[in-house]
């Protein structure tokens, strides 16, 4: 609305603002609404469904409540893990393990391929998920015997500094 008097306009002007603060406060919430809501089992399905390189197993036992940024950074570490899997493995099989323990989460990632020689070096995509599991005050633990195994195991109610 247009009006040329003063008081009228700066009415008009305050109304506009406080309208505008209540739309992006809507957004805001209705964004953290679905952000909560992501169902990670489906997440991680999605995940799985997309990998071709070798069938994937899931067990899935985490029925708790678990923050956004605990969601996101374990599909981020599945999507490493799996992409490693898929650059330097010869797996015929992997298998992804997501448990819910009273006073903490573990996620085991693991192919039957050749292993490796050599565990106690890494690239940027493992270093990724140490940062990614310490920001939870958490532990990242890698077997290269019998195949490849990534354990992880993050505390409940950890938060990212």
């Amino acid at each position: 609305a247009v009006n040329r008097e003063p008081v009228t306009a700066e009415g008009l002007k305050g109304l506009h603002d406080t309208l505008s603060d209540a739309m992006d406060s809507i957004r805001k919430s209705v964004h953290d609404l679905h952000d909560e809501s992501i169902d990670l089992y489906a997440q991680i399905g999605n995940i799985i469904r997309e990998f071709t390189f070798c069938p994937v197993r899931l067990e899935y036992d985490a029925e708790g409540e678990m923050g956004r940024g605990l969601k996101y950074t374990l599909l981020s570490i599945i999507r490493e893990a799996l992409a490693n899997i898929a650059r330097h493995s010869s797996a015929t099989q992997a298998a992804i393990t997501l448990r819910e323990h009273p006073a903490l989460y573990q996620l085991i990632i693991q192919d039957n391929g050749g292993g490796a020689a050599n565990t106690g070096g890494r690239g940027i995509g493992l270093q990724n998920m140490y940062d990614r599991v310490a920001a939870y005050n958490g532990n990242l633990n890698i077997d290269g015997k019998n195949g490849f195994k990534i354990f992880i195991s993050i505390p409940k109610g950890e938060r990212t500094a």
